[in-house]
């Protein structure tokens, strides 16, 4: 079937997926926190995968704060050098303030300092939940990259998302992804480590 673009060019529109092959998810671990300063997953991200995805639910903070990542290259410490981007789109309750910013106070520029990927406010009902993506981790060759996605209850009755996007400057192997709060514990949430095939 073609299919004429506003300019009258021809495009050819794609009537089946035969013979491609959706990726699929394999759960490799569960963590839970229960007013815990950090979240690790420090065994199973190895070269079995091209990619990991992490996904966090519910996760709830004991202050009102942003939830972190960082990355172990082959060390002992959570403190791969990374470079990234970081901006938020928001509305508020009452639908009278929106906002898309990019934010560069939560960007990194070759700093070894924890990864924000997401606010969150700590009342009782304010959460956040999100995705992580971190690419062939296992590569001695190429920077590590990765994405996040954090939609979340901000403190000021907003629902802000948040998305993050970067690279471990390293030629060192990741082996180990920690999630923490720039302040505070974890107070309660599920964390999930998938690979993909």
């Amino acid at each position: 079937m073609a299919i004429k673009t506003a300019n009258n060019q021809s495009m050819t529109a794609i009537t089946s997926l035969s013979g491609v092959t959706a990726g699929n998810l394999v759960l490799i671990s569960t963590e839970t926190a229960s007013s815990s300063s950090t979240i690790t997953f420090a065994s199973g991200i190895d070269s079995t995968y091209k990619e990991y995805i992490f996904k966090y639910y519910d996760v709830h903070p004991s202050a009102g704060v942003r939830l972190a990542v960082n990355f172990r290259d082959g060390s002992t410490a959570y403190d791969a050098t990374k470079t990234s981007t970081f901006f938020e789109a928001y509305q508020n309750e009452a639908g009278t303030s929106t906002s898309v910013d990019y934010v560069t106070d939560y960007d990194l520029a070759q700093s070894t300092a924890v990864q924000s990927i997401g606010y969150i406010g700590n009342e009782n009902d304010e959460s956040c939940a999100g995705t992580l993506h971190l690419y062939d981790p296992s590569s001695t060759t190429f920077v590590k990259h990765y994405i996040a996605t954090t939609p979340g209850y901000h403190g000021s009755n907003l629902a802000l998302t948040s998305y993050v996007a970067g690279y471990c400057n390293v030629t060192a192997a990741i082996d180990g992804v920690q999630f923490s709060m720039t302040s505070g514990n974890i107070d309660s949430g599920t964390f999930k480590m998938y690979g993909v095939i």
